[in-house]
């Protein structure tokens, strides 16, 4: 059968990509393809081809796999934040722990079968997301909608439900939209550059019951109209009566602030560097186990509270502190792991390359009466190897939680010269830490153990900690 773009094929689907498209091999070819689930035998669509490999479009599911569920989103295939949501969620777990293996033995050499205890799911894997972003924009009649964008597009798909978010934002996203209506405020157009309303942001804190509801702005605070009706109306959502919905410890939800950011640059990022507070205190706090940290709008914070807490009591626990350790922690943030750590070592020293993160955990570490901690600003791969050269500073532990691309050849170098008895690694992307892992092994560290913690449920995101050992001189040579 000759191949070309539109042609409709059968395949079975054996495997699945890190970004959750379903793989087959059919006509010589390895085929992607969105929205299949390992099992199924699908009719597909060609959409593009390379040299061995293609991309298509699910048609239709002709035998489905034992493990495709029915998405609980009608908007889960439009939308495709959620690669996975066709999957039952026990399965989900088995392909995120496998796909973690793998990298690991292909591109670290490395078995992690005996070493790795079982993956931590959620009891609950649905409305988890502690923030959601939100763009409005006009259908194609006209009417003010919000959603998400589509898989690499701008263009809304509309939804105020998501799943994965919090029970909230449908609420929320509601008031914001009727008032729009009622008051003429259009939202944004990317072509014309017009329109005041770019984007919602809210952020929960599970543990506190308190929102923050942040309007971004192509304009000034003052061409919102009757801004005060707004904050009154969404004030009083969650007055007793309308809403049910409570904290995980059982607080009332209520909002704590509702804030504008100017944003008037023609740009894909979201927020702008303005922050206007409308009302309340401008921030909302929330815990992870006993530490409380302050979130703004410009903060990062882990997206899923409850699963966060089980990925730094796996680190604390891995990291094996007796309150006599130093202990670094690179690639810090807002000091979420730092703070979590301190109260079982000595001390602890994060590093952290944005500025505003380092004020943040200062703050959080004020907040929690924690005085054993010291933030650097700037890159690890550059704080590091000065703090040590320069300062003769050392570690008995080194925790890393580094982006996406993993650590910088100079950060893992120094690491390796400070010879922490142990370091913990933290990752996001199996294959980089898989590397990071060769490259340590080869230079006198042993991984001991490792867990997996899935704090993206219905998608193919995955965290990974894993625990190394300073191998004794005579068990390296």
């Amino acid at each position: 059968m000759e191949i070309k773009k539109n042609t409709l094929f059968q395949v079975r689907i054996t495997d699945m990509s890190d970004t959750g498209d379903g793989i087959g091999k059919a006509n010589g070819f390895t085929w992607f393809i969105k929205d299949a689930v390992i099992g199924d035998l699908v009719e597909a669509k060609v959409m593009k081809i390379k040299k061995s490999y293609g991309f298509a479009r699910l048609m239709e599911v002709k035998e489905p796999s034992p493990y495709r569920v029915i998405p609980q989103c009608p908007a889960a295939r439009s939308c495709g934040g959620c690669q996975l949501q066709a999957m039952s969620y026990l399965e989900q777990l088995r392909f995120k722990e496998n796909k973690v293996l793998s990298n690991l033995l292909r591109i670290g050499g490395l078995d992690g079968r005996e070493i790795f205890e079982p993956i931590i799911g959620m009891e609950e894997p649905w409305h988890y997301r502690n923030k959601a972003q939100f763009p409005f924009g006009k259908s194609r009649d006209g009417r003010i909608i919000t959603g998400f964008y589509a898989g690499r597009t701008h263009q809304i798909v509309e939804s105020e439900d998501c799943r994965l978010g919090v029970f909230e934002n449908t609420m929320i996203l509601s008031c914001i939209r009727k008032y729009m209506e009622e008051y003429g405020i259009l939202p944004y157009d990317e072509e014309s550059h017009k329109g005041l309303v770019r984007h919602v942001l809210i952020r929960k804190g599970f543990y506190t019951g308190q929102l923050m509801i942040c309007l971004v702005l192509n304009g000034s605070v003052q061409e919102l109209k009757a801004a005060d009706v707004l904050i009154e109306r969404l004030i009083h959502l969650f007055d007793s009566g309308k809403s049910e919905e409570k904290g995980c410890k059982g607080e009332r939800v209520y909002v704590e602030t509702i804030v504008c950011s100017i944003n008037r640059e023609r740009t894909n990022v979201i927020l702008g560097k303005e922050i206007v507070n409308l009302y309340g205190s401008g921030v909302i706090t929330d815990l992870i186990g006993r530490i409380r940290y302050q979130i703004s709008p410009l903060s990062f914070y882990q997206i899923n509270p409850v699963q966060t807490e089980r990925l730094y009591e796996t680190a604390l626990e891995y990291a094996g502190l007796t309150g006599e350790e130093t202990v670094w922690d690179l690639y810090c943030g807002i000091g979420t792991i730092s703070l979590f750590l301190a109260h079982q070592a000595k001390k602890v020293c994060g590093v952290e390359i944005v500025p505003d993160a380092v004020r943040d955990a200062c703050v959080n570490a004020k907040i929690n009466g924690i005085e054993n901690v010291e933030f650097f600003v700037g890159r690890a791969e550059e704080v590091l190897p000065e703090q040590y050269e320069n300062n003769h500073i050392y570690a008995d532990v080194i925790v890393v939680d580094p982006p996406r691309k993993g650590c910088d050849s100079a950060c893992l170098e120094t690491m390796v010269k400070m010879a922490p008895k142990r370091i913990v690694y933290v990752s996001c992307d199996s294959a980089t830490l898989a590397r990071d892992l060769k490259w340590l092994g080869e230079n006198g560290y042993e991984v001991v153990k490792g867990r997996t913690v899935d704090m993206f449920p219905q998608t193919g995101h995955v965290e990974t900690v894993v625990l190394l050992s300073k191998l004794k001189p005579d068990d390296i040579y």
